[in-house]
């Protein structure tokens, strides 16, 4: 059993020093981050350790050295100034109507308040801007200091109102309002760090912080939040040594385990692989692969954004893009990429200087599977079972007996029950929806492989065979087969060692489904 317990559900760092957790040092970040600028801005996805290194920045201020003893920050800071600290959690409840707002907010400016001794007269319940001045001017009066105001999930007003245009304006302009004293009090304030998920207009929510930082892209703070590789292995090697022993794997098995499933965030250009925090502190406590962080917020809104758009995993699976496309605001979405890659769906994975194009992709299995498992839940029929029953007829008779022959009279069958409505009847439909199938089965998988006589419809790679996929639509499954055998597809695999096996796959018009395929 390890020395140490994991933080499960725990994102205050005096709690977690004190009740001896598992905690990744991020304190010289902290350090740096506090002589740095005055106001700075952190987009990062939900469930990645923004409360905890929010937390760990409220601890700093504070003075509270005692917390700091061995990690890193203790040998950096030799002053410990204690600053007064204004903490505004927006994650303490839901926005869904005004009321709520109106409670919500004033909830957290009472706790801040009681602080100073500060007494607001009913008429001015609802001055949200003037009572947090106010704050503001009553700890530094009291305090003979400059002021730290810790801003934690600025945009949940925002997303929770995303449904009602009305409501949101309104809650937009209320919480302008909120924060415009930030920049009115400035010689009274020390430092402001604001997180949240998504990148609204800076112009609608803080309008007067011209100089805010925005830190989201920035090399130097890429893994203030998740975990790398290098802090993995330091401060949870005992509990990646007792997951390989319960799951009869070496450690580094493990670690690589660990690392298709839940690495491969990328923050920035030049980051480092990022682990989500969340599912690794799951998985090592059950010390299970599972999935953690995808099912804990299943991204309903953005499948049916999706589909609004038209838009499938194939176009997901390969982006090339500006940093204007995907680091921009969110406010009215027209491009669902942006808000794919600021809740963590998508991540950076290459860049190209020359072109200044960023790579975008899934950032690891957990995120790829599930992600295309709620597409294909999308496309499933209502019958209860029926991706169960294809992820069963795929392991028992690809995985295990090798035989893909088997297996097509069960893709046909979940072809054949999608609904009309939702059937673009062309050869890329029909192709990106295989794709999404063996995505959401864990495969490894790729669309228009290229080889030196064309591309590749699909490729698809088990343990024991590569399967190479060619689509017709209103054709028929020889001709595909007379395709991979003339242009000879199979060359390109000719040094692997599996076997390789050619499926050619026709699609009828009229069934909206697969007619008939070949295999060799």
């Amino acid at each position: 059993m390890a020395s140490k317990r994991y933080p499960l559900g725990i994102q205050t760092f005096s709690e977690i020093v004190k009740g001896n957790y598992f905690y990744a040092d991020k304190t010289a970040i902290v350090y740096q981050l506090a002589h740095y600028a005055k106001f700075h801005f952190l987009s990062r996805p939900r469930r990645f350790g923004k409360s905890l290194f929010v937390s760990t920045l409220k601890a700093y201020f504070e003075g509270k050295k005692e917390l700091f003893k061995g990690l890193a920050i203790e040998q950096m800071e030799k002053e410990w100034t204690v600053y007064p600290v204004i903490h505004l959690d927006l994650s303490c409840g839901k926005y869904y109507s005004l009321e709520n707002t109106y409670s919500i907010l004033n909830g957290i400016l009472e706790v801040e308040e009681k602080k100073y001794g500060l007494k607001v007269n009913p008429i001015d319940e609802k001055s949200f801007g003037g009572r947090l001045k106010n704050i503001l001017l009553a700890a530094a009066a009291q305090t003979g200091k400059q002021v730290v105001v810790l801003i934690d999930e600025y945009d949940a007003p925002m997303h929770d109102s995303v449904s009602d245009e009305d409501l949101q304006k309104t809650i937009r302009n209320i919480m302008r309002d909120f924060f415009s004293p930030l920049k009115q009090q400035e010689g009274n304030i020390r430092f402001v760090f604001i997180t949240g998920i998504s990148k609204f207009s800076q112009l609608s929510i803080f309008s007067e912080l011209n100089n805010l930082k925005i830190l989201t892209l920035k090399d130097e703070y890429s893994s203030c939040c998740g975990i790398t590789k290098s802090e993995l292995t330091q401060y949870f090697r005992e509990g990646i040594e007792e997951m390989a022993e319960h799951n009869g794997l070496t450690y580094e098995e493990t670690l690589e385990q660990l690392k298709q499933h839940y690495d491969g965030y990328h923050f920035s250009i030049n980051s480092e692989d990022i682990f989500n925090p969340y599912s690794i502190i799951n998985a090592l406590d059950d010390k299970e692969f599972n999935s953690y962080w995808f099912t804990s917020g299943t991204p309903t809104f953005l499948i049916e954004l999706m589909q609004q758009k038209n838009l499938d995993m194939m176009d997901l699976n390969d982006i090339w893009a500006r940093a204007k496309r995907f680091d921009v605001p969110t406010e009215t979405i027209t491009d669902p990429v942006p808000v794919l890659f600021q809740s963590g769906y998508l991540t950076i994975k290459g860049y190209d200087k020359q072109l200044d194009m960023y790579y975008l992709s899934f950032p690891n299995q957990e995120v790829r599977q599930g992600f295309s498992e709620s597409l294909c839940q999308y496309y499933t029929p209502s019958e209860v079972g029926e991706l169960d029953a294809i992820v069963y007829a795929y392991k028992k008779n690809v995985l295990i007996n090798d035989d893909m022959g088997a297996f097509m009279p069960h893709l046909k069958a979940f072809y054949d029950k999608f609904p009309y409505t939702i059937i673009n009847n062309n050869e890329r439909h029909y192709q990106a929806v295989m794709f999404t199938i063996f995505t959401m089965l864990g495969e490894d998988v790729k669309v228009e492989h290229t080889t030196s006589d064309g591309r590749i419809d699909l490729v698809l790679k088990t343990d024991k065979s590569i399967f190479i996929f060619e689509l017709k639509y209103k054709k028929s499954a020889d001709i595909a087969m007379a395709q991979i055998s003339d242009k000879d597809y199979a060359k390109a695999f000719a040094d692997d060692g599996r076997k390789v096996v050619k499926v050619g796959v026709n699609f009828s018009e009229d069934q909206r489904s697969i007619e008939d395929w070949v295999i060799k």
